[in-house]
């Protein structure tokens, strides 16, 4: 069973927030929305506990469906961020448990998989701190304050590393761009203009893809948008998920 934290109002609707890989849910700290959150840490994650042997998206997915059924929650809102939204992409398109999306800086496949196999074979040869400095400065601008950076690195550097690299593998090897069609829940997208990792153009295909959806771009962020922007992205998600 996955780590977890429900927290706000019992008559309030679910909102799930997925976490991007190498990340807890100290992701979404500086987040006040009114719904009542439902915060979770990947296998290998946080307070998570690995999962021996390799894994897919799929499996990270039933995962979350695990979660939902344990806290008798059978429909949620759901937004994820990076490998988290690789998640929601999954749940929406192939469950019934998601009533309404939201995708930030994420990407339904990976096209340059050079760049993921070199960094798994950093890990192979020298573990996490082989990668962490060229990770962390992908999830950031160089105006973020060096806290910020600071604290999301230590929480890289406590990643489980065989967790961390077989949910590296699952990114690598998804491709959920036939299924975005499935998708149709009420679906926002969010991009952010600095973000190296997930850049705006594979963002908008999803968006361009899904038959109910709304794309917005955020300026002063990199690929952590939801650490940078907080307030601006809590309100495209407040109303997305208020109506």
């Amino acid at each position: 069973m996955l780590a977890h934290t429900l927290t706000g109002p019992d008559d309030a609707p679910v909102l799930v927030l997925g976490n991007a890989l190498g990340t807890t849910t100290s992701l979404w700290r500086d987040f006040a929305l009114p719904f009542r959150l439902l915060r979770f840490d990947h296998r290998g994650h946080g307070d998570s506990e690995p999962v021996p042997g390799p894994c897919t998206i799929e499996d990270l997915a039933a995962d979350v469906v695990e979660l939902l059924d344990h806290l008798g929650l059978r429909q949620v809102y759901y937004c994820g961020v990076s490998l988290g939204g690789m998640v929601g992409m999954w749940l929406a398109a192939h469950t019934d448990r998601i009533s309404r999306l939201a995708l930030v800086c994420t990407t339904a496949w990976v096209p340059d998989k050079g760049r993921l196999e070199s960094r798994l074979a950093l890990l192979r040869a020298g573990g996490m701190p082989a990668v962490v400095d060229s990770v962390v400065a992908r999830w950031f601008t160089p105006g973020c304050s060096a806290g910020v950076v600071e604290r999301f690195r230590d929480g890289l550097l406590g990643v489980d590393l065989s967790s961390y690299v077989s949910c590296l593998e699952a990114v690598r090897d998804m491709d959920l761009r036939a299924d975005l069609v499935k998708i149709d829940v009420p679906t926002v997208v969010i991009a952010a203009a600095q973000d190296h990792a997930t850049p705006t153009e594979l963002v908008r295909r999803i968006a361009d893809e899904l038959v109910d959806s709304e794309l917005y771009v955020v300026g002063e962020a990199a690929h952590l948008a939801v650490v940078e922007a907080p307030r601006t992205i809590s309100v495209i998600l407040d109303d997305h998920f208020g109506d």
